[in-house]
Protein backbone atom coordinates (compact mmCIF):
# COMPACT_ATOMS: atom_id res chain seq x y z
CA UNK A 1 0.00 0.00 0.00
CA UNK A 2 2.81 2.41 0.88
CA UNK A 3 4.56 1.66 -2.44
CA UNK A 4 1.32 2.27 -4.32
CA UNK A 5 0.79 5.60 -2.53
CA UNK A 6 4.32 6.80 -3.23
CA UNK A 7 3.87 5.93 -6.91
CA UNK A 8 0.54 7.80 -7.14
CA UNK A 9 1.90 10.77 -5.20
CA UNK A 10 5.05 10.97 -7.33
CA UNK A 11 3.00 10.64 -10.51
CA UNK A 12 0.65 13.46 -9.51
CA UNK A 13 3.55 15.75 -8.70
CA UNK A 14 5.24 14.86 -11.97
CA UNK A 15 2.12 15.82 -13.90
CA UNK A 16 2.02 19.16 -12.11
CA UNK A 17 5.72 19.87 -12.58
CA UNK A 18 5.71 18.83 -16.25
CA UNK A 19 2.84 21.20 -16.98
CA UNK A 20 4.80 24.07 -15.43
CA UNK A 21 2.73 27.10 -16.46
CA UNK A 22 -0.58 25.26 -16.23
CA UNK A 23 -2.07 22.14 -14.72
CA UNK A 24 -3.80 19.50 -16.89
CA UNK A 25 -7.12 20.70 -18.26
CA UNK A 26 -9.13 17.86 -16.72
CA UNK A 27 -7.50 18.04 -13.28
CA UNK A 28 -8.15 20.65 -10.57
CA UNK A 29 -5.19 21.25 -8.26
CA UNK A 30 -5.66 23.31 -5.12
CA UNK A 31 -3.36 24.45 -2.34
CA UNK A 32 -5.19 24.00 0.95
CA UNK A 33 -4.22 23.62 4.60
CA UNK A 34 -5.65 20.18 5.45
CA UNK A 35 -3.66 19.30 8.57
CA UNK A 36 -6.83 19.22 10.67
CA UNK A 37 -8.17 16.12 8.92
CA UNK A 38 -8.27 13.27 11.43
CA UNK A 39 -10.75 10.87 9.86
CA UNK A 40 -12.53 10.36 6.54
CA UNK A 41 -15.41 8.41 8.10
CA UNK A 42 -18.58 10.55 7.83
CA UNK A 43 -19.62 9.23 11.25
CA UNK A 44 -16.46 10.76 12.74
CA UNK A 45 -15.86 13.86 10.60
CA UNK A 46 -16.03 17.10 12.56
CA UNK A 47 -13.51 19.44 10.96
CA UNK A 48 -13.88 21.95 8.13
CA UNK A 49 -11.59 20.36 5.54
CA UNK A 50 -12.81 16.81 6.10
CA UNK A 51 -16.46 17.93 5.97
CA UNK A 52 -15.77 19.54 2.58
CA UNK A 53 -14.27 16.23 1.45
CA UNK A 54 -17.40 14.36 2.57
CA UNK A 55 -19.68 16.83 0.78
CA UNK A 56 -17.99 15.92 -2.50
CA UNK A 57 -17.47 12.19 -1.93
CA UNK A 58 -20.76 11.18 -0.26
CA UNK A 59 -24.43 11.77 -0.92
CA UNK A 60 -26.63 13.06 1.89
CA UNK A 61 -30.24 12.23 2.56
CA UNK A 62 -31.40 15.76 1.66
CA UNK A 63 -29.73 19.03 0.63
CA UNK A 64 -30.31 22.78 0.73
CA UNK A 65 -29.87 25.44 -1.93
CA UNK A 66 -26.59 27.28 -1.26
CA UNK A 67 -28.09 30.53 -2.56
CA UNK A 68 -31.36 30.17 -0.64
CA UNK A 69 -30.82 28.03 2.44
CA UNK A 70 -34.53 27.97 3.25
CA UNK A 71 -35.04 25.80 0.16
CA UNK A 72 -34.44 22.16 1.07
CA UNK A 73 -34.40 19.74 -1.86
CA UNK A 74 -34.07 15.98 -2.38
CA UNK A 75 -30.83 14.07 -2.20
CA UNK A 76 -30.83 10.33 -1.67
CA UNK A 77 -34.31 10.86 -0.24
CA UNK A 78 -36.44 11.93 -3.21
CA UNK A 79 -39.41 12.91 -1.02
CA UNK A 80 -40.60 12.91 2.60
CA UNK A 81 -43.68 13.28 4.77
CA UNK A 82 -44.11 14.45 8.37
CA UNK A 83 -46.87 13.09 10.59
CA UNK A 84 -49.48 15.46 12.06
CA UNK A 85 -48.01 15.06 15.56
CA UNK A 86 -44.55 16.06 14.28
CA UNK A 87 -42.88 12.87 15.52
CA UNK A 88 -42.61 10.62 12.46
CA UNK A 89 -40.69 11.37 9.27
CA UNK A 90 -41.08 9.01 6.30
CA UNK A 91 -38.52 9.19 3.49
CA UNK A 92 -38.80 7.69 0.03
CA UNK A 93 -35.32 6.64 -1.10
CA UNK A 94 -34.20 7.27 -4.66
CA UNK A 95 -34.18 4.11 -6.78
CA UNK A 96 -31.38 3.40 -9.27
CA UNK A 97 -28.43 4.80 -7.27
CA UNK A 98 -25.24 2.74 -7.01
CA UNK A 99 -22.25 3.18 -4.75
CA UNK A 100 -18.80 3.53 -6.30
CA UNK A 101 -18.28 -0.13 -5.39
CA UNK A 102 -21.13 -1.12 -7.69
CA UNK A 103 -23.44 -2.09 -4.84
CA UNK A 104 -27.01 -0.80 -5.17
CA UNK A 105 -28.10 1.84 -2.65
CA UNK A 106 -31.32 1.07 -0.78
CA UNK A 107 -33.17 1.76 2.46
CA UNK A 108 -30.86 -0.76 4.18
CA UNK A 109 -27.89 1.55 3.55
CA UNK A 110 -29.72 4.65 4.79
CA UNK A 111 -30.88 2.93 7.99
CA UNK A 112 -27.41 1.47 8.56
CA UNK A 113 -25.71 4.85 8.01
CA UNK A 114 -27.91 6.80 10.44
CA UNK A 115 -27.88 4.07 13.09
CA UNK A 116 -24.11 3.79 12.71
CA UNK A 117 -23.62 7.47 13.60
CA UNK A 118 -25.54 6.88 16.83
CA UNK A 119 -23.87 3.56 17.68
CA UNK A 120 -20.31 4.78 17.07
CA UNK A 121 -21.00 7.93 19.10
CA UNK A 122 -18.14 9.98 17.64
CA UNK A 123 -17.99 13.79 17.70
CA UNK A 124 -20.83 14.46 15.19
CA UNK A 125 -23.20 11.91 16.80
CA UNK A 126 -24.96 14.63 18.79
CA UNK A 127 -26.44 15.95 15.54
CA UNK A 128 -28.69 12.87 15.58
CA UNK A 129 -28.77 11.86 19.25
CA UNK A 130 -30.28 15.22 20.20
CA UNK A 131 -33.52 13.82 18.73
CA UNK A 132 -33.65 11.05 21.31
CA UNK A 133 -31.83 8.34 19.37
CA UNK A 134 -29.73 6.04 21.54
CA UNK A 135 -27.84 2.77 20.95
CA UNK A 136 -30.65 1.08 22.90
CA UNK A 137 -33.61 2.42 20.87
CA UNK A 138 -32.14 3.09 17.43
CA UNK A 139 -33.40 -0.21 15.99
CA UNK A 140 -36.95 0.90 16.77
CA UNK A 141 -36.67 4.60 15.93
CA UNK A 142 -34.78 4.38 12.60
CA UNK A 143 -36.31 1.59 10.54
CA UNK A 144 -36.77 0.19 7.04
CA UNK A 145 -40.38 0.06 5.83
CA UNK A 146 -39.49 -1.50 2.47
CA UNK A 147 -36.50 -1.50 0.13
CA UNK A 148 -36.95 2.20 -0.67
CA UNK A 149 -38.77 3.62 2.35
CA UNK A 150 -37.30 4.69 5.70
CA UNK A 151 -39.22 5.74 8.82
CA UNK A 152 -37.65 7.86 11.56
CA UNK A 153 -39.35 8.66 14.88
CA UNK A 154 -38.05 11.59 16.95
CA UNK A 155 -38.69 12.05 20.67
CA UNK A 156 -40.38 15.49 20.54
CA UNK A 157 -42.26 17.65 18.05
CA UNK A 158 -39.39 19.92 17.08
CA UNK A 159 -39.55 22.75 14.58
CA UNK A 160 -39.60 20.62 11.37
CA UNK A 161 -36.79 22.53 9.69
CA UNK A 162 -34.53 21.70 12.62
CA UNK A 163 -34.57 17.95 11.97
CA UNK A 164 -34.45 18.31 8.19
CA UNK A 165 -31.45 20.64 8.33
CA UNK A 166 -29.64 18.11 10.52
CA UNK A 167 -30.02 15.54 7.78
CA UNK A 168 -28.26 17.91 5.34
CA UNK A 169 -25.14 17.67 7.51
CA UNK A 170 -22.20 15.28 7.18
CA UNK A 171 -23.92 13.00 9.70
CA UNK A 172 -26.64 12.50 7.08
CA UNK A 173 -24.17 10.97 4.60
CA UNK A 174 -25.09 7.55 3.25
CA UNK A 175 -22.39 4.85 3.33
CA UNK A 176 -22.24 1.50 1.56
CA UNK A 177 -23.32 -1.03 4.20
CA UNK A 178 -21.96 -4.07 2.36
CA UNK A 179 -18.57 -2.46 1.72
CA UNK A 180 -18.20 -1.07 5.23
CA UNK A 181 -19.19 -4.28 6.99
CA UNK A 182 -16.76 -6.27 4.85
CA UNK A 183 -14.03 -4.38 6.75
CA UNK A 184 -15.55 -4.59 10.24
CA UNK A 185 -13.19 -5.61 13.04
CA UNK A 186 -14.16 -6.39 16.61
CA UNK A 187 -17.60 -4.83 16.22
CA UNK A 188 -16.32 -1.40 15.11
CA UNK A 189 -18.86 -1.14 12.24
CA UNK A 190 -15.94 -0.65 9.87
CA UNK A 191 -14.80 2.57 11.53
CA UNK A 192 -11.13 1.59 11.67
CA UNK A 193 -11.11 1.01 7.93
CA UNK A 194 -13.33 3.92 6.90
CA UNK A 195 -11.13 6.43 8.75
CA UNK A 196 -8.83 6.15 5.73
CA UNK A 197 -11.11 4.29 3.30
CA UNK A 198 -14.08 5.13 1.12
CA UNK A 199 -17.62 3.75 0.78
CA UNK A 200 -19.70 6.45 -0.87
CA UNK A 201 -21.83 7.26 -3.90
CA UNK A 202 -20.92 10.93 -4.38
CA UNK A 203 -19.69 12.70 -7.51
CA UNK A 204 -16.05 12.08 -6.53
CA UNK A 205 -14.38 8.99 -5.07
CA UNK A 206 -11.32 8.78 -2.87
CA UNK A 207 -8.14 7.70 -4.64
CA UNK A 208 -5.49 8.68 -2.08
CA UNK A 209 -5.20 10.38 1.28
CA UNK A 210 -1.92 10.98 3.06
CA UNK A 211 -2.41 12.94 6.27
CA UNK A 212 -1.03 16.49 6.09
CA UNK A 213 0.24 15.85 2.55
CA UNK A 214 -2.34 15.21 -0.14
CA UNK A 215 -5.85 14.11 -1.09
CA UNK A 216 -6.62 12.84 -4.58
CA UNK A 217 -10.23 12.41 -5.71
CA UNK A 218 -11.37 10.79 -8.94
CA UNK A 219 -14.65 11.44 -10.74
CA UNK A 220 -17.27 8.78 -10.03
CA UNK A 221 -18.02 7.43 -13.50
CA UNK A 222 -21.25 5.87 -12.28
CA UNK A 223 -22.61 8.90 -10.44
CA UNK A 224 -26.41 9.03 -10.59
CA UNK A 225 -26.66 12.82 -10.79
CA UNK A 226 -24.96 15.43 -12.95
CA UNK A 227 -21.59 14.01 -13.96
CA UNK A 228 -18.47 15.75 -12.53
CA UNK A 229 -16.84 17.98 -15.12
CA UNK A 230 -13.25 17.18 -14.13
CA UNK A 231 -11.76 13.71 -13.93
CA UNK A 232 -9.60 14.41 -10.88
CA UNK A 233 -9.16 16.83 -7.96
CA UNK A 234 -5.78 17.05 -6.23
CA UNK A 235 -5.62 18.83 -2.89
CA UNK A 236 -2.05 19.62 -1.85
CA UNK A 237 -1.39 20.41 1.80
CA UNK A 238 0.39 23.77 1.69
CA UNK A 239 0.49 25.67 4.98
CA UNK A 240 2.07 29.03 4.22
CA UNK A 241 0.08 31.75 2.49
CA UNK A 242 3.14 32.98 0.60
CA UNK A 243 3.84 29.46 -0.68
CA UNK A 244 0.24 29.07 -1.83
CA UNK A 245 0.36 32.42 -3.61
CA UNK A 246 3.61 31.63 -5.44
CA UNK A 247 2.33 28.25 -6.62
CA UNK A 248 -0.83 29.94 -7.89
CA UNK A 249 1.08 32.66 -9.72
CA UNK A 250 3.34 30.08 -11.38
CA UNK A 251 0.36 28.01 -12.45
CA UNK A 252 1.41 25.00 -10.40
CA UNK A 253 -1.99 25.07 -8.67
CA UNK A 254 -5.37 26.25 -9.92
CA UNK A 255 -6.63 27.53 -6.58
CA UNK A 256 -5.25 28.82 -3.29
CA UNK A 257 -7.56 28.44 -0.28
CA UNK A 258 -5.71 30.03 2.67
CA UNK A 259 -4.26 33.33 1.52
CA UNK A 260 -3.75 36.19 3.94
CA UNK A 261 -5.06 39.68 3.28
CA UNK A 262 -1.58 40.83 2.22
CA UNK A 263 -1.14 38.03 -0.30
CA UNK A 264 -4.62 38.63 -1.68
CA UNK A 265 -3.82 42.31 -2.13
CA UNK A 266 -0.66 41.46 -4.04
CA UNK A 267 -2.76 39.48 -6.53
CA UNK A 268 -5.21 42.28 -7.30
CA UNK A 269 -3.36 43.45 -10.40
CA UNK A 270 -2.71 39.96 -11.75
CA UNK A 271 -5.10 39.50 -14.70
CA UNK A 272 -4.48 35.73 -14.71
CA UNK A 273 -6.01 35.35 -11.26
CA UNK A 274 -9.49 36.13 -9.95
CA UNK A 275 -10.87 36.28 -6.42
CA UNK A 276 -14.09 34.63 -5.28
CA UNK A 277 -15.68 35.52 -1.92
CA UNK A 278 -18.57 34.13 0.11
CA UNK A 279 -19.82 35.00 3.59
CA UNK A 280 -19.69 31.86 5.68
CA UNK A 281 -21.32 30.71 8.88
CA UNK A 282 -17.93 30.29 10.54
CA UNK A 283 -17.15 32.59 13.47
CA UNK A 284 -13.85 33.31 15.21
CA UNK A 285 -13.85 33.27 19.00
CA UNK A 286 -11.89 32.79 22.20
CA UNK A 287 -12.88 30.00 24.58
CA UNK A 288 -12.02 30.74 28.23
CA UNK A 289 -11.70 27.58 30.30
CA UNK A 290 -13.71 27.92 33.50
CA UNK A 291 -11.36 25.51 35.25
CA UNK A 292 -8.79 28.31 35.22
CA UNK A 293 -8.77 30.21 38.51
CA UNK A 294 -8.60 33.60 36.79
CA UNK A 295 -10.88 33.04 33.82
CA UNK A 296 -13.75 31.67 35.89
CA UNK A 297 -14.31 35.10 37.49
CA UNK A 298 -17.11 37.07 35.71
CA UNK A 299 -15.31 40.44 35.86
CA UNK A 300 -12.21 38.90 34.29
CA UNK A 301 -14.22 37.39 31.47
CA UNK A 302 -15.87 40.72 30.83
CA UNK A 303 -12.55 42.58 30.99
CA UNK A 304 -11.05 40.38 28.28
CA UNK A 305 -13.89 41.32 25.95
CA UNK A 306 -12.66 44.93 26.18
CA UNK A 307 -9.03 43.99 25.57
CA UNK A 308 -9.31 43.05 21.91
CA UNK A 309 -8.66 45.38 19.00
CA UNK A 310 -11.60 44.18 16.94
CA UNK A 311 -11.56 47.01 14.41
CA UNK A 312 -7.79 46.95 14.07
CA UNK A 313 -7.75 43.26 13.24
CA UNK A 314 -10.73 43.58 10.91
CA UNK A 315 -8.95 46.31 8.93
CA UNK A 316 -5.49 44.71 8.85
CA UNK A 317 -5.09 41.00 9.59
CA UNK A 318 -8.56 40.10 8.32
CA UNK A 319 -8.91 42.75 5.64
CA UNK A 320 -11.68 41.50 3.37
CA UNK A 321 -11.70 38.01 4.93
CA UNK A 322 -13.95 38.56 7.93
CA UNK A 323 -16.31 41.10 9.40
CA UNK A 324 -16.90 42.20 12.99
CA UNK A 325 -19.46 39.97 14.70
CA UNK A 326 -19.99 39.38 18.43
CA UNK A 327 -22.84 36.89 18.80
CA UNK A 328 -22.86 33.13 18.47
CA UNK A 329 -25.40 33.03 15.61
CA UNK A 330 -23.86 34.10 12.29
CA UNK A 331 -25.56 36.74 10.20
CA UNK A 332 -28.08 35.08 7.90
CA UNK A 333 -29.45 32.66 10.49
CA UNK A 334 -32.89 32.97 12.01
CA UNK A 335 -32.64 35.21 15.08
CA UNK A 336 -29.04 36.33 14.47
CA UNK A 337 -28.00 39.25 16.71
CA UNK A 338 -26.06 41.99 14.94
CA UNK A 339 -25.27 44.16 17.99
CA UNK A 340 -21.55 44.66 18.69
CA UNK A 341 -21.26 46.07 22.24
CA UNK A 342 -17.51 45.49 22.75
CA UNK A 343 -14.53 47.50 21.56
CA UNK A 344 -10.95 47.98 22.71
CA UNK A 345 -11.19 49.92 26.00
CA UNK A 346 -8.08 49.48 28.14
CA UNK A 347 -9.27 51.62 31.04
CA UNK A 348 -12.61 49.85 31.31
CA UNK A 349 -10.82 46.50 31.27
CA UNK A 350 -8.40 47.63 33.97
CA UNK A 351 -11.30 48.76 36.17
CA UNK A 352 -12.97 45.35 35.82
CA UNK A 353 -9.71 43.56 36.62
CA UNK A 354 -9.19 45.76 39.69
CA UNK A 355 -12.70 44.92 40.87
CA UNK A 356 -11.83 41.24 40.51
CA UNK A 357 -8.64 41.72 42.55
CA UNK A 358 -6.19 41.41 39.65
CA UNK A 359 -5.08 44.98 39.02
CA UNK A 360 -1.54 43.67 38.41
CA UNK A 361 -2.76 41.11 35.91
CA UNK A 362 -1.86 37.42 35.66
CA UNK A 363 -0.39 34.87 33.25
CA UNK A 364 -2.35 32.46 31.03
CA UNK A 365 -1.66 30.22 28.04
CA UNK A 366 -3.35 30.52 24.66
CA UNK A 367 -3.50 27.52 22.32
CA UNK A 368 -3.58 28.40 18.64
CA UNK A 369 -3.34 26.51 15.39
CA UNK A 370 -0.19 27.34 13.43
CA UNK A 371 -2.08 28.82 10.51
CA UNK A 372 -3.37 32.17 9.40
CA UNK A 373 -5.30 34.17 10.30
CA UNK A 374 -5.43 32.83 13.87
CA UNK A 375 -1.66 33.06 14.36
CA UNK A 376 -1.66 36.81 13.68
CA UNK A 377 -4.87 37.25 15.66
CA UNK A 378 -3.23 35.56 18.65
CA UNK A 379 -0.27 37.93 18.46
CA UNK A 380 -2.58 40.95 18.35
CA UNK A 381 -4.52 39.70 21.37
CA UNK A 382 -1.30 38.97 23.24
CA UNK A 383 -0.26 42.58 22.66
CA UNK A 384 -3.53 44.22 23.81
CA UNK A 385 -3.93 41.89 26.82
CA UNK A 386 -0.46 43.00 27.94
CA UNK A 387 -1.67 46.60 28.17
CA UNK A 388 -3.78 45.58 31.16
CA UNK A 389 -1.03 43.44 32.72
CA UNK A 390 -2.20 40.08 31.38
CA UNK A 391 0.69 38.01 30.07
CA UNK A 392 -0.29 35.52 27.39
CA UNK A 393 1.98 32.60 26.53
CA UNK A 394 1.08 31.46 23.01
CA UNK A 395 1.24 27.69 22.46
CA UNK A 396 1.19 26.90 18.72
CA UNK A 397 0.31 23.52 17.24
CA UNK A 398 -1.23 21.91 14.21
CA UNK A 399 -4.97 21.37 13.93
CA UNK A 400 -4.95 17.89 15.45
CA UNK A 401 -2.79 18.90 18.42
CA UNK A 402 -4.78 21.97 19.39
CA UNK A 403 -8.17 20.33 18.89
CA UNK A 404 -7.20 17.27 20.92
CA UNK A 405 -6.12 19.45 23.82
CA UNK A 406 -9.20 21.67 23.55
CA UNK A 407 -11.57 18.70 23.49
CA UNK A 408 -9.93 17.41 26.67
CA UNK A 409 -10.47 20.75 28.49
CA UNK A 410 -6.71 21.14 29.09
CA UNK A 411 -6.40 24.67 27.68
CA UNK A 412 -6.54 28.08 29.36
CA UNK A 413 -7.59 30.13 26.34
CA UNK A 414 -8.31 28.62 22.95
CA UNK A 415 -8.45 30.78 19.84
CA UNK A 416 -10.24 29.16 16.98
CA UNK A 417 -13.23 29.12 14.70
CA UNK A 418 -16.54 27.34 14.64
CA UNK A 419 -18.84 26.62 11.73
CA UNK A 420 -22.46 25.49 11.85
CA UNK A 421 -23.19 21.80 11.41
CA UNK A 422 -26.53 22.60 9.77
CA UNK A 423 -28.44 25.74 8.86
CA UNK A 424 -30.86 25.89 11.78
CA UNK A 425 -30.05 28.32 14.66
CA UNK A 426 -29.97 25.48 17.16
CA UNK A 427 -26.67 24.33 15.65
CA UNK A 428 -24.73 27.12 17.39
CA UNK A 429 -27.05 27.63 20.35
CA UNK A 430 -26.62 23.95 21.16
CA UNK A 431 -22.84 24.23 21.42
CA UNK A 432 -22.29 27.80 22.73
CA UNK A 433 -25.29 28.10 25.08
CA UNK A 434 -26.14 24.56 26.16
CA UNK A 435 -24.33 22.17 28.49
CA UNK A 436 -26.64 19.53 30.02
CA UNK A 437 -23.82 17.77 31.89
CA UNK A 438 -20.61 19.52 32.94
CA UNK A 439 -18.94 16.42 34.40
CA UNK A 440 -15.63 15.27 32.97
CA UNK A 441 -17.19 12.08 31.61
CA UNK A 442 -20.26 13.76 30.08
CA UNK A 443 -21.77 12.09 27.06
CA UNK A 444 -22.40 15.39 25.25
CA UNK A 445 -19.39 17.69 24.93
CA UNK A 446 -20.36 20.98 23.22
CA UNK A 447 -18.16 24.08 23.30
CA UNK A 448 -19.75 25.16 26.58
CA UNK A 449 -18.60 21.82 28.06
CA UNK A 450 -15.11 22.18 26.55
CA UNK A 451 -14.81 25.43 28.48
CA UNK A 452 -16.31 23.87 31.65
CA UNK A 453 -19.20 26.35 31.71
CA UNK A 454 -22.02 24.96 33.85
CA UNK A 455 -25.28 26.63 32.70
CA UNK A 456 -28.46 24.73 33.67
CA UNK A 457 -30.77 27.74 33.24
CA UNK A 458 -29.40 28.79 29.86
CA UNK A 459 -29.57 25.15 28.77
CA UNK A 460 -33.30 25.14 29.58
CA UNK A 461 -33.80 28.31 27.53
CA UNK A 462 -31.97 26.77 24.58
CA UNK A 463 -34.07 23.62 24.82
CA UNK A 464 -37.25 25.71 24.80
CA UNK A 465 -36.21 27.66 21.70
CA UNK A 466 -35.75 24.55 19.57
CA UNK A 467 -39.29 23.38 20.34
CA UNK A 468 -40.97 26.68 19.43
CA UNK A 469 -42.84 26.19 16.15
CA UNK A 470 -43.85 29.86 15.75
CA UNK A 471 -41.00 31.31 13.69
CA UNK A 472 -41.28 34.90 14.98
CA UNK A 473 -41.37 33.82 18.62
CA UNK A 474 -38.47 31.48 18.05
CA UNK A 475 -36.37 34.24 16.49
CA UNK A 476 -36.98 36.49 19.52
CA UNK A 477 -35.95 33.71 21.89
CA UNK A 478 -32.59 33.45 20.12
CA UNK A 479 -32.09 37.21 20.21
CA UNK A 480 -32.66 37.24 23.98
CA UNK A 481 -30.39 34.26 24.45
CA UNK A 482 -27.53 35.89 22.55
CA UNK A 483 -27.76 39.14 24.51
CA UNK A 484 -27.47 37.23 27.77
CA UNK A 485 -24.66 35.15 26.31
CA UNK A 486 -22.70 38.27 25.35
CA UNK A 487 -22.90 39.56 28.92
CA UNK A 488 -21.97 36.45 30.91
CA UNK A 489 -20.37 33.77 28.76
CA UNK A 490 -16.73 32.64 28.69
CA UNK A 491 -16.75 33.12 24.93
CA UNK A 492 -15.32 36.15 23.19
CA UNK A 493 -16.99 36.10 19.78
CA UNK A 494 -15.08 38.37 17.44
CA UNK A 495 -15.65 37.92 13.71
CA UNK A 496 -17.71 36.18 11.05
CA UNK A 497 -15.72 34.60 8.27
CA UNK A 498 -15.69 35.55 4.63
CA UNK A 499 -14.15 32.69 2.68
CA UNK A 500 -11.87 33.92 -0.09
CA UNK A 501 -10.54 31.70 -2.85
CA UNK A 502 -7.96 32.85 -5.37
CA UNK A 503 -8.34 31.03 -8.70
CA UNK A 504 -6.64 30.95 -12.04
CA UNK A 505 -8.78 32.84 -14.56
CA UNK A 506 -9.72 29.67 -16.43
CA UNK A 507 -11.36 28.03 -13.39
CA UNK A 508 -15.15 28.22 -13.53
CA UNK A 509 -18.03 27.17 -11.27
CA UNK A 510 -16.20 26.22 -8.09
CA UNK A 511 -19.15 26.55 -5.72
CA UNK A 512 -18.63 28.31 -2.40
CA UNK A 513 -21.60 27.72 -0.12
CA UNK A 514 -22.57 29.39 3.15
CA UNK A 515 -21.08 26.58 5.23
CA UNK A 516 -17.84 24.61 5.26
CA UNK A 517 -19.63 21.48 3.99
CA UNK A 518 -21.35 23.23 1.07
CA UNK A 519 -18.29 23.91 -1.11
CA UNK A 520 -18.67 21.76 -4.23
CA UNK A 521 -16.30 20.62 -7.00
CA UNK A 522 -18.89 18.81 -9.12
CA UNK A 523 -19.56 21.62 -11.60
CA UNK A 524 -16.04 23.06 -11.74
CA UNK A 525 -14.45 23.36 -15.18
CA UNK A 526 -11.20 24.74 -16.58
Amino acid sequence: MRTLFLFVFALSLLVIQTAQASTPKDILVMAFNIDEIISLDPAGIFEFASAEYAANAYDRLINYNVDNVSAIYPGIAESWEISDDGLTYTFKIRNGVSFASGNKLSADDVVFSLRRVVLLDKSPAFILTQFGFTPENVKKTITKVDDYTVKIIVDQAYAPSFFLYCLTSTAGSVVDKKEVMAHEKDGDLGHGWLKTGYAGSGPYTLRTWKASEIIILDANKNYWGDAPQLKRVIIRHIVGSASQRMLLEKGDVDMARNLTADDLKSLESNKDIKIQKRAKGRIYYLGLNQKNKYLKIPEVRQALKYLIDYKGMEQSILRGKATLHQAFLPEGFLGALEETPFSLDIEKAKALLKKAGFENGFTVNMDTRSAEPVTSMALSIQSTFAKAGIKVEIIPGDGKQTLTKYRARRHDIYIGDWGPDYMDPHTNADTFARNPDNSNDAKFKPLAWRNAWDIPEMTRKTDAAVLERDTAKRAQMYLDLQREHQRVSPFVVMFQDIEVVAERANVKNFILGPSFDSNFYQYTTK
